[in-house]
């Protein structure tokens, strides 16, 4: 076990403070599945992943995607190379401790986000800039434009983490057996099959104009893509994986908004309560309600908070038990 390993990055809408939650809502058998693969499609910051990977021992097969160029390629440098990694991030970290006031490491930050939007660096360079913009933006939000430059302001942090040399060798050595692809998540389907867990966290549907946060990529993720994305729940669900994805609840904000409870009515929907961490204006932050769609029945007793439960009517994709 890596008890340290946990996600490199501050990720908007990262599943950390759900995993107790998602954790009881997994298959009930889960942990006796043998040679358990698990396949995680929008890796986001990776807290399922790392969190799963250290307390199920029975996960064989590993493979994680993400459409984020950046991100993958920096994954990939945790897994590959993180002593130089870390080498990196520590120099930039005395550079930007060194200035003088916040006006100095604004000007370095504004610096390294115009190097890091410019392309053509090294995996190690790349890796490195992400984390540290990560760590010194605004709101550790990550964001780009319809051409796809980062473009979050700089924070104002006293001391922030630039360079987490533990978290990184942990999460490292947790990463030796995975894969790692970077692309469409329509490329995971090959790995579906009996025992595999899919956790799907796609970008969410906005509830409203000012909460989209689903800029990670320049590709916009709009209704049609989460009605494309339920094509593909159903075609990995027809080969027997077990399924779990989450989602905004846009009846949180408008009771009338169905929109996911007809997208998914052959599917089992829960309601949790999850904290809005990420939000420009203090007033948007606090508890909101998040759905969790599964195609299977058989996980241990619900946790709480749960606010209401879906149960429909088995049909061809929908729910399934194990055998």
């Amino acid at each position: 076990m890596h008890p340290k390993a946990k996600p490199f990055l501050k990720w908007a809408g990262g599943k950390g403070q759900l995993l107790p939650t998602l954790s009881r809502m997994l298959p009930g058998d889960f942990r006796s599945w043998r040679k358990a693969t698990y396949v995680e499609p929008f890796v986001g910051g990776g807290a399922m992943l790392f969190h799963l990977l250290q307390h199920f021992t029975n996960i064989g097969r590993v493979a994680i995607n993400d459409i984020n160029a950046h991100l993958v390629c920096t994954y990939r440098v945790v897994r590959d190379n993180p002593h130089a990694l870390i080498d990196r991030l520590a120099a930039l970290k005395a550079e930007y401790m060194a200035g003088r006031d916040h006006d100095d490491q604004k000007e370095m930050y504004m610096r390294v986000r115009k190097q890091y939007n410019a392309g053509g660096l090294s995996d190690v360079e790349t890796a490195a800039l992400l984390i540290f913009l990560n760590r010194t933006c605004f709101n550790g939000l990550y964001r780009v434009n319809a051409k796809g430059a980062f473009n979050v302001p700089c924070g104002r942090y006293a001391n922030p983490n630039i360079c987490d040399r533990e978290t990184l060798l942990a999460d490292s050595q947790l990463l030796q057996r995975v894969e790692i692809m970077q692309g469409d998540y329509h490329q995971m389907e090959p790995y579906a099959g009996e025992r595999t867990l899919v956790y799907l966290d796609p970008p969410y549907r906005p509830l409203c104009a000012t909460s989209n946060f689903n800029a990670y990529a320049k590709e916009a993720f709009d209704d049609d893509e989460q009605r494309r994305l339920k094509r593909f729940v159903d075609r990995l669900s027809a080969k027997g994986c077990h399924i779990m994805l989450s989602n905004s609840d846009p009846k949180g904000r408008n009771p009338d908004d169905a929109f996911f409870d007809n997208l998914y009515a052959d599917y089992r929907i829960n309601r949790v309560l999850a904290s809005r961490l990420v939000n420009a204006n203090a007033a948007g932050r606090g508890k909101i309600s998040e759905i969790v769609v599964r195609n299977y029945d058989n996980s241990a007793p619900p946790p709480a908070p749960l606010i209401a439960t879906h149960n429909p009517t088995p049909s061809a994709h929908g729910l399934r038990r194990m055998a």
